[in-house]
């Protein structure tokens, strides 16, 4: 009886251990995610902010003037996804019942 009850909390603290190992691993990937997506994002939406833009980078003038058109661009953004959410809450979205005799 001993043997099995030893056994069997033997059992739970592996199991346990590696629970706690492959969360940890899972919050490192759920990151790592993130991360790659939030690199992706700011590369795209650079190409395309600058995309027809004569900026010169090599200045301190030109990053600052740089950085203020990203940043209007990414609040315009934000502005564009404020508008939409609310046209979209103020909708009808209840179905048309129509009944065909």
């Amino acid at each position: 009886m001993v043997i099995g009850t030893t056994l069997l909390v033997m059992c739970v603290l592996i199991v346990a251990i590696w629970v706690v190992i492959e969360v940890k691993r899972l919050k490192h990937k759920i990151f790592a995610i993130l991360l790659i997506g939030l690199i992706i994002f700011a590369y795209v939406s650079f190409a395309m902010v600058f995309k027809d833009q004569e900026v010169n980078f090599k200045t301190i003038p030109g990053l600052f003037d740089a950085s203020k058109i990203y940043f209007s661009w990414l609040l315009s953004i934000t502005g564009n996804m404020h508008s939409i959410t609310t046209h979209a809450i103020q909708m009808d979205w209840q179905g048309n019942e129509t009944s065909e005799a």
